[in-house]
């Protein structure tokens, strides 16, 4: 962790010279933050991540097309979080496609070539699913980035692989979500195009913005300005802002809503004809929905991100390191 935070510092350091970046998420409002504050944030981030696929994991896909009672009591207890790594390490995706690009970042620097990143996780030896590996089949037998992420190639191009692992982008972006967006442009396409990059986009863009606020509201608006108006992600999840706003204490009836107008996947080969349903938009709401209603208390955000389910480890994973 040690390493991972000096090199986000000097990332912060060199970005912090573009006073045109520094300035482009909070207009006029200067941020400054102390060595020790960035520390803090950073730190805080990748705890919140790995606290929140933890807790969510007995629950990945477990709940398809439903939400989970509050009649269940969610499981946690000292030392699972340790036991869980030890013993079911493939869970951690959210975490290691994560890493893999930032080792990459430090070893070749800020301007590392998109081949480095695609060849870096292909030929790692982790476990990965849907759109990740379908990306690395493609790069592995020839078709490179971005044509690797591109849905002509790779039908899983709008699942929510980039969207679980853009945290990084964002951390290492702070109060400038354009940036963030940069890194995505050419990370995000190795793996997702469309709505999967959307979602990596927002995802960074919101971890970017977190440095400068703690108004939530203000800030899921303010990051979904990174993705095009007329775009199904940026309908989606306007309609949970609304949503939020109509029915501001009752998260279900807004899971509702979500599921009538939304939950049709028809990208993802595994979820046409099954209520199983990875789409990066809707696991996006179920994320946004965490911090609208979780108002600030990470327990509480963790359990919603959870209870909405489908992807229930990494929705609550993006909405913990936020």
């Amino acid at each position: 962790m040690k390493l991972y935070f000096f090199l986000f510092s000097s990332l912060f350091l060199v970005t912090s010279c573009n006073k045109e970046a520094q300035t482009e998420a909070t207009s006029s409002k200067a941020v400054t933050l102390s060595k020790e504050q960035l520390k803090d944030k950073i730190m805080g981030g990748w705890a919140g991540q790995t606290i929140g696929v933890t807790f969510g994991g007995p629950y990945e896909f477990r709940f398809q097309g439903a939400f989970i009672g509050d009649y269940q009591p969610l499981l946690w207890y000292d030392g699972y979080l340790k036991k869980t790594m030890e013993n079911t390490p493939g869970l951690y995706d959210d975490l290691y496609m994560d890493l893999t690009f930032v080792d990459v970042f430090e070893r070749y620097g800020l301007n590392a070539p998109v081949d480095s990143f695609a060849t870096a996780y292909a030929n790692a030896g982790y476990a990965l699913w849907h759109a990740n590996q379908a990306g690395r089949y493609n790069i592995l037998n020839g078709i490179g980035a971005p044509a690797s992420g591109h849905w002509i190639n790779n039908p899983h191009a709008d699942c929510i692989d980039y969207q679980i692992e853009a945290d990084f982008s964002g951390l290492m972006s702070p109060g400038m979500p354009n940036t963030a967006a940069e890194i995505g442009d050419k990370i995000g396409h190795i793996m997702n195009y469309g709505d999967g990059w959307y979602g990596g986009v927002f995802v960074g863009a919101l971890y970017a913005l977190a440095f400068t606020s703690d108004d939530i509201p203000y800030l899921v608006e303010a990051a979904l300005k990174t993705i095009p108006v007329q775009s199904e992600f940026h309908q989606c999840i306007s309609d949970v802002i609304k949503w939020h706003k109509q029915y501001p204490s009752d998260w279900k009836q807004t899971w509702l809503e979500v599921e009538k107008k939304w939950a049709g996947d028809v990208g993802c080969p595994d979820g046409v004809f099954h209520p199983f349903n990875i789409d990066a938009k809707v696991n996006a709401a179920y994320v946004v929905m965490g911090l609208l209603y979780g108002n600030g208390d990470f327990t509480k955000t963790l359990e919603i991100a959870t209870r909405t389910g489908q992807d229930a480890d990494c929705n609550p994973s993006s909405a913990g390191g936020f």
